[in-house]
């Protein structure tokens, strides 16, 4: 999962070289942190959070095809 927000996230930005991804596992849930930089923050988030709402989207199905149940927090 990590490597499908990583592909995302760096098609999205001017400085795809700051996307960093780090996953971590709390109870019975992968977290994936993307970290991006703050110039490239709007364009991961987008106006009024749609991108943000559309990458978790794509992500927890992709998560969900594989048995996982996935979630995505974007972090300064």
């Amino acid at each position: 999962m990590t490597e499908l927000l990583t592909y995302i996230a760096k098609s999205l930005v001017d400085n795809p070289d700051d996307i960093v991804v780090t996953s971590r596992v709390a109870g019975n849930e992968t977290v994936l942190e993307l970290r991006a930089n703050k110039s490239d923050m709007g364009k991961v988030i987008g106006r009024g959070g749609r991108i943000a709402r559309e990458i978790r989207t794509v992500v927890r199905a992709a998560g969900a095809r594989r048995g996982l149940n996935v979630t995505v927090d974007i972090l300064d």
